[in-house]
């Protein structure tokens, strides 16, 4: 019923109470590659009455949904909305990196799709995307830049967690000194209206490399000789005036009136696509570029509500698993599975077995966390080509790491202790029949097909999805089934051994009333390697300017935000589960199972 509820809640924020029509695009492009897009349509749009056109996206490692607060309130507004899946990503098709600039990763595609659309009006086309997806915009401009003035299609910008083009060389890297004499500051985008939101705490952009070495922060990028030369239209800004964030400035190029304008939002990175302040400042500026058909106040927005229907079905989603694992015991089928009574915590006695429970997960998440930094480097020098996911072997690696980890754990704990204390692996489910584990696999794969079925009719009748902000459910194309079995072998080691730790070693407390207790515990420590790095890394950020962990890319803390909460939620659901089966192992394969597709549904795919 929660899933119901936020399909037809979230559909009908999405389409503005039915005002605005949504389609589900896949066409093949110019660049002999197939697109994946939602389009949304306003009502009253016509040949007869057409209205300006924006295509936006996402950045890298997501998808076409995650523009929804972009697609939702300029749709609202009467502009026609093209929200991309940028190749390698979501339903569209998976490229070399070779050509991801080539024609905007996909964006441009979108471009002369949008202007193709007869009740578009061609004289009004804009882009925008976060992150990677501005820089999607950039790439775009350079394509739109080698036609003709006058075939140009593209009039306007909005460039999010991004930097803009600032000198005569945009192909360099954007944060380069100017010490290259044949690099100067220049107007890339000629006649066109742009604008850049810049985050004071960007983990990625908005920083300029000065002649004695050092970096300056994002939160000083409005004071930079970068951001003065965009806002005086590529000159010189030893030579013009200071300008300051949040206003217009425009200048007549070629008798064409131009604007920029640089937002500058008190916030990280990957908040810019789940912001009031950023959806306020993205309608500002195209209410100033383009002109909205519908004049609403950028303060009034709704899609706030679509976030909360899209929360309401990922709560629903987890709650089904459970739920429908515990009906499916019920069959005849796999009633074999069901404890004859349901499975109590045990009370361990005395210091040593204290010692054991606490120093096991105290160890355990010292391991966890120095174990996370110090594999991203090896698994970008060691990933075979025949993994093209590079974040989930990231993170499928640290999985291993961390399965064994635990297993070790597991076992010296037996050996030394719980074997003398009688405890019965056979008792606790540890040690199960080949016939139980056959079984245990088949109801895992039911049930996450099952739950997976709720997700597909969402996408094919209402087009909506279950997530909230890095959190995501989404439909997927066939392919993504292939690339989760690459990766599921990574995740099972980790989620089994997880839950055999959480359920058959430490269920433990000292009266029933106290269980929920021993749950929240373990679900705390599952998740507290990943809390606390990003504790010291953005509490570093915040005082001293710049992250804390240099020796790593800046996006490992970015990719810590939804393990925070998917893998204490693994304590949870697996306990749940083993409470009415005392199988460790079936909640830990179906969560392996969903966790798997999760991340290959979300992210980027590279050959």
């Amino acid at each position: 019923m929660l899933c119901l509820v936020s399909m037809i809640g979230a559909s009908f924020v999405q389409t503005s109470g039915g005002k605005v029509t949504v389609k589900d695009l896949r066409w093949e492009t110019p660049s002999g590659h197939l697109m994946s897009a939602l389009l949304f349509v306003p009502y009253g749009v016509t040949k007869e009455n057409p209205a300006p056109g924006i295509v936006t996206s996402h950045g890298w490692y997501n998808n076409r949904e995650m523009q929804d607060l972009n697609y939702v309130e300029l749709s609202r507004r009467g502009y026609v909305v093209i929200s991309i899946d940028m190749y390698g990503h979501g339903n569209s098709d998976a490229i070399a990196a070779t050509e991801w600039q080539n024609r905007g990763t996909g964006m441009y595609d979108a471009v002369e799709l949008m202007a193709d659309l007869p009740y578009v009006d061609k004289e009004n086309i804009a882009v925008t995307g976060h992150s990677n997806g501005a820089r999607a915009a950039n790439w775009s401009i350079l394509e739109d830049n080698k036609k003709p003035i006058e075939d140009q299609l593209i009039s306007s910008a909005l460039l999010i967690a991004n930097d803009a083009m600032y000198t005569n060389d945009p192909g360099e890297p954007l944060y380069w000194s100017l010490r290259n004499d044949e690099q100067q500051y220049a107007n890339v985008y000629g006649t066109r209206d742009v604008g850049i939101i810049a985050a004071q705490y960007d983990e990625f952009f908005f920083r300029s490399l000065q002649e004695d070495g050092t970096v300056t922060p994002p939160r000083e990028y409005i004071h930079t000789e970068y951001a003065q030369s965009f806002l005086n239209f590529g000159i010189d800004p030893s030579e013009e005036e200071t300008r300051d964030q949040s206003t217009f400035y425009k200048q007549s190029i070629d008798g064409v009136e131009a604007l920029r304008v640089i937002y500058t939002p008190n916030q990280i990175h990957p908040w810019n696509h789940f912001s009031a302040n950023v959806v306020n400042d993205t309608i500002e500026y195209f209410d100033e570029s383009i002109g909205a058909p519908n004049s609403i106040e950028p303060s009034s927005q709704v899609w706030q509500w679509k976030v909360f229907f899209n929360f309401l079905g990922l709560v629903g989603f987890f709650m089904f698993i459970v739920t429908f694992t515990k009906f499916m015991l019920s069959t005849e089928a796999f009633r074999s599975l069901k404890a004859q009574k349901e499975a109590v915590a045990s009370n361990v006695q005395g210091k040593k077995g204290q010692l054991w429970f606490w120093g096991g997960l105290i160890v355990s998440a010292i391991i966890s966390g120095y174990s996370y930094l110090a594999l991203y480097n090896w698994s970008i020098e060691n990933r075979p080509a025949f993994f093209t996911q590079s974040p989930v072997f990231y993170i499928g690696a640290w999985s291993v790491v961390m399965g064994i980890v635990t297993l070790v754990i597991l076992f010296l704990s037996y050996k030394f202790f719980s074997k003398g204390q009688g405890l019965d692996l056979r008792e606790v489910g540890v040690v199960i029949s080949l016939k139980s584990l056959w079984k245990t696999i088949v109801l895992a794969v039911i049930v996450s097909s099952a739950a997976y079925s709720l997700v597909f009719i969402a996408d094919y009748f209402f087009k909506t999805d279950f997530r909230i902000w890095v959190i995501a459910i989404k439909a997927f194309t066939p392919d993504k089934l292939v690339e989760a079995l690459k990766y599921l072998p990574f995740f099972l080691i980790f989620y089994v051994a997880n839950s055999i730790a959480v359920n058959s070693f430490n269920f433990i407390a000292s009266s029933k009333s106290r269980e929920w207790v021993n749950t929240s515990l373990l679900a705390i420590f599952n998740g507290l390697s990943a809390a606390v790095i990003v504790l010291i890394q953005y509490t570093h950020f915040f005082i001293q300017g710049d992250v804390y962990f240099t020796d790593v890319s800046n996006i490992v803390g970015i990719w810590l935000f939804p393990i925070i909460v998917i893998i204490p939620l693994a304590a949870i659901i697996t306990r749940k589960i083993f409470r009415v089966t005392k199988n460790p192992y079936l909640g830990g394969i179906i969560y392996a199972i969903i966790v798997t597709i999760m991340m290959v549904t979300n992210t980027l795919t590279q050959y």
